[in-house]
């Protein structure tokens, strides 16, 4: 492990976390069961990922899981890994919600399911749909539905945002692309995670210009929409809004940063 965590140093901020999810990745067994048992041998598969670490493939694509809010899902290279950031999201449907519950739930650019999944999650009662373009990202999704329970509550359809969609929503949830186009990321996310989930034109603004016009005709009285936003996008997303008839609020991340957009009609 400690050998691990050396080699790990220079190409990841969280080495000795990678290190400990790949061993118990490799031994079959959780972080903690790891952590807490007892000694264990090292098995022969744990050098393998840890070259594929070392070639800057995520931990998350290297053994297939993600934590989220309250699940663990299956993650692959067709979709974004979920980060702690877009929990905002779920965060600021909580305190829109609190004293009652959404009913009916949108997931635009569902992905892996992670945001439609984690408020299906946080509420029994709702269900949901999940809109993706990518087929092998709605696999994905309808997977984890289906593992973690959800299958009969989550409904995935294949379009481009809500293009296909005639009906209102308690809850719009959205993670877009709005990376700009010559942003410089880490090997991690540029080489190894959808490109197609990632950018959106120079200003990274090019799919909420798409999404946001349509929020109005989606969102049911006494909704929210949450768009998860770049920290310095916050005035351009809000404004865009602002231009449909629609109020905007900021959100911001665990570091302090603007995070989610929350939309409701004015």
């Amino acid at each position: 492990m400690a050998r691990a965590t050396h080699l790990l140093t220079p190409i990841s901020p969280t080495p000795r976390l990678d290190a400990e999810l790949l061993l118990a990745h490799a031994l079959g067994i959780s972080r903690e069961a790891l952590l807490l048992g007892p000694e264990r041998s090292v098995p022969s598969g744990f050098e393998p990922l840890i070259r594929r670490r070392l070639a800057h493939e995520p931990v998350a694509y290297i053994t297939g899981t993600k934590s989220f809010w309250t699940l663990d899902l299956h993650v692959t290279p067709a979709v974004l890994i979920p980060r702690p950031d877009t929990e905002t999201l779920i965060e600021a449907a909580i305190d829109h919600f609190r004293g009652r519950a959404p009913a009916r739930v949108l997931d635009l650019g569902t992905g892996s399911g992670a945001l439609l999944l984690a408020s299906l999650d946080q509420w029994p009662h709702a269900w949901g749909v999940g809109v993706d373009r990518s087929a092998a990202a709605l696999d994905v999704a309808r997977g984890n539905a289906d593992r973690l329970g959800f299958g009969s509550r989550a409904h995935f359809v294949q379009g481009n945002w809500g293009d296909a969609l005639d009906a209102r929503f308690d809850l719009i949830l959205c993670n877009p692309p709005y990376v700009e186009a010559d942003a410089v990321l880490s090997p991690d996310v540029a080489v190894h995670e959808p490109a197609s989930a990632l950018y959106a034109g120079p200003e990274g603004l090019d799919d909420y210009r798409l999404l946001v016009p349509q929020l109005p005709r989606l969102l049911a009285a006494n909704g929210l929409a949450a768009l998860e936003i770049g920290s310095s996008q916050a005035e351009g997303v809000a404004a865009l809004a602002v231009e449909q008839g629609l109020k905007t609020g900021t959100r911001k991340d665990l570091a302090g940063l603007d995070r989610c957009l929350a939309l409701v009609a004015d």
